[in-house]
């Protein structure tokens, strides 16, 4: 009997090696991030941690629903509904790269419904744009935050750098009463997530977010932001100054170079510094302490609720975005 079952024993042992090959290809293929044109890293690197990143920040925000621990927004759950499905349209990229006209088309849907089922009376600008032309600044501007936030995602840490001023800036704002309790438990969730993520991530990382983590924060990121945009406007823009200034000063001068904006690249500031001379660590470095600054200027805008005071703090803010632009543009 002994011998029998060492037979059988080993020839599950041989099979599971044969079948081993194909699982490891298997692996490779879609689970790791491949250096590319546009990769900050050399060697392979797993992704896919926003899987693990989503799962925890809805899971938490499921908790909160469902347990009534804070009155939601009526727009709250289209929001997480749209996190949810761009996180499985962003493992489908990672897994098999999606054309870029049908990731536009369903981020351009998902935005939509989240901005259009917004309360009626919800706006930012009711005296200088009519209703209907605000609703589709709002969907173009929350699409061009999760592409910028995408677009950014190519350095370990960079995301990490970008996300913890953020949520934490609204997290802050939520305790002195500028934006709702449930926002602020969202800001804190995705905070703690990213912060999970960060002890893995860190340079040189173990492991990637993917379009599956970078997609879905990208959306949860705008819709925080436009919340607190409408508690107070120049804190919004505060918050994001860094990600959409990066983002959009790439695309212009991209675009009047004439060259291909949608495809690979390696030509935002950070990857410039980066094969400039700077380490990995300095640049992330530079993007969390000008972040740090902007959430701090946001803050203290919501507090003051003076026109002057938002100018002020408002030029600050570009100046000193304007410097780490121009310092990582730089390099060493």
């Amino acid at each position: 009997m002994g011998y029998l079952l060492g037979r059988r024993a080993g020839r599950q042992r041989r099979a599971q090696r044969r079948a081993d090959p194909r699982a490891e290809a298997l692996l490779i293929r879609h689970l790791l991030a491949q250096p590319n044109a546009r990769s900050s890293h050399a060697t392979p690197t797993p992704q896919g941690a926003g899987l693990a990143v989503m799962a925890s920040v809805l899971a938490v925000m499921a908790g909160v629903l469902l347990l009534g621990l804070a009155v939601p927004p009526p727009n709250l759950l289209p929001v997480l509904i749209g996190a949810a499905a761009f996180t499985v349209i962003g493992a489908l990229d990672d897994a098999h790269a999606l054309a870029v006209s049908w990731r536009l088309v369903a981020q351009l849907l998902v935005a939509a419904a989240v901005i259009f089922l917004l309360p009626q009376d919800f706006r930012l600008l009711p005296d200088m744009l009519p209703a209907s032309v605000e609703r589709v600044l709002l969907v173009i501007g929350v699409v061009g935050l999760v592409n910028a936030v995408n677009f950014l995602d190519g350095l370990d840490w960079m995301t990490v750098a970008q996300v913890v001023p953020m949520t934490l800036g609204v997290v802050i704002l939520t305790g002195l009463g500028a934006v709702p309790a449930s926002i602020g438990l969202l800001a804190l969730a995705l905070l703690g997530a990213t912060l999970g993520f960060a002890a893995f991530n860190k340079h040189p990382a173990q492991i990637f977010l993917g379009d599956a983590g970078s997609l879905p924060i990208g959306l949860l990121l705008a819709f925080l932001l436009i919340v607190v945009a409408e508690a107070h406007l120049v804190s919004g823009l505060l918050l994001a100054l860094y990600t959409l200034s990066e983002a959009a000063i790439t695309f212009f001068r991209r675009l009047f170079a004439g060259e291909p904006v949608l495809s690979a690249h390696k030509s935002h500031f950070y990857q410039r510094a980066v094969a400039q001379g700077l380490r990995v660590p300095q640049v992330t470095l530079r993007v969390f302490t000008l972040g740090l600054w902007l959430m701090v200027l946001a803050v203290v805008a919501a507090l003051s609720r003076s026109l002057t005071a938002d100018l002020i703090l408002l030029a600050l803010g570009l100046v000193a975005t304007g410097l780490v632009l121009f310092n990582l543009g730089r390099g060493r």
